[in-house]
């Protein structure tokens, strides 16, 4: 402003001093562009990390199960929404958990990583699946508890509160060596059992209440689901899936599209996640309303031999 040229009042003193601002103004607004561009890089990688430690990749292979799962959060830009899945080989077989959390996206992490983080713990410590089922319980009830202290103090109990309303499906479910699967529900979708063209539910049973409103019965036994052959499959999946909805307010046909993944061909989980993904997303015009995540497990040890006098069957209910 002090320049003498910008105090001429000339035509072509206003043109050069138009440009000089112009140019100043260009450069200072690419390196402010610069910079961000390098804080989001930088956010994106923490971000990229904390999702690995928190809702991380899945081997291939389990123990002699191929396994397959990813989810999709319905915030954009979020890497991690509010369901959950966790598969752990133990000495009591491999161990499964998928999980929603009330709600979804950046909110419901913090419920989500004290659900897995103690399923973690407890796939190994408990002989039974009840045991992990309360594990995961007792971890919840402490979350609220410390989400309750973190809020504004009140008068009571206010049934209002987010802490209150708070609650989570949870699926666990156990592969024995010999392919025999047995399963506790608090309030999640069964899964679905996967052949060579069929897809049949795993399990007809009534769930149990979700966890946080309710506290878990006295006596917790874990619902036998039959035996998973070799080269059959598993399909678990949150609700986001068969709650997806078109522009019409139809639901995502998860049945057929289960029965077209798997039709006179053997199961591949990688197959049958994509199948199912991508229909979700053609049919919500790739914008789902709620968090998605699935899981496909197949099993591929080998045949035990049966016992005179036994036949290797399923038992769904």
């Amino acid at each position: 402003m002090a320049c003498p040229l910008a105090q001429q009042n000339g035509v072509g003193a206003r043109i050069v001093t138009s440009a000089v601002f112009f140019a100043v103004g260009a450069g200072l607004i690419l390196h402010v562009r610069r910079a961000l561009l390098r804080e989001l890089r930088q956010i994106r990688k923490v971000a990229g990390a904390a999702q690995d430690v928190l809702l991380r990749p899945l081997p291939p292979s389990i123990d002699g199960l191929n396994i397959a799962a990813a989810q999709l959060s319905a915030d954009r830009g979020a890497g991690v929404g509010g369901d959950l899945y966790e598969a752990i080989a133990t000495e009591h077989g491999v161990r499964v958990v998928m999980g929603d959390v009330r709600g979804h996206g950046l909110g419901a992490i913090g419920t989500v990583a004290a659900v897995l983080g103690s399923f973690r713990e407890a796939a190994h410590d408990e002989p039974e699946l009840g045991g992990v089922l309360r594990r995961l319980e007792r971890a919840l009830a402490r979350h609220l508890r410390q989400g309750d202290r973190a809020d504004p103090p009140s008068t009571g109990f206010d049934p209002d509160s987010p802490a209150a309303e708070e609650f989570v499906t949870v699926l666990l479910l156990e592969i024995r060596r010999d392919g025999e699967v047995h399963a506790l529900n608090c309030g999640h979708p069964w899964p679905y059992l996967l052949g060579r063209g069929r897809v049949l539910p795993l399990v007809r049973a009534e769930p149990l209440p979700p966890l946080g409103p309710f506290p878990l019965p006295a006596a917790l036994v874990a619902e036998p689901c039959g035996r998973l052959l070799p080269g059959e499959g598993l399909f678990l999946h949150t609700d986001g899936v068969e709650d997806a909805r078109d522009t019409r307010g139809q639901f995502f046909p998860l049945l057929p599209a289960l029965a077209e993944a798997v039709r006179d061909r053997p199961v591949v989980p990688q197959a049958v996640l994509r199948t199912v993904f991508a229909g979700v997303l053609r049919h919500t015009g790739g914008r789902p309303t709620d968090d998605v995540a699935l899981l496909v497990l197949r099993n591929d040890r080998r045949r035990l031999p049966l016992k005179r006098g036994r036949v290797s069957h399923h038992a769904p209910r």
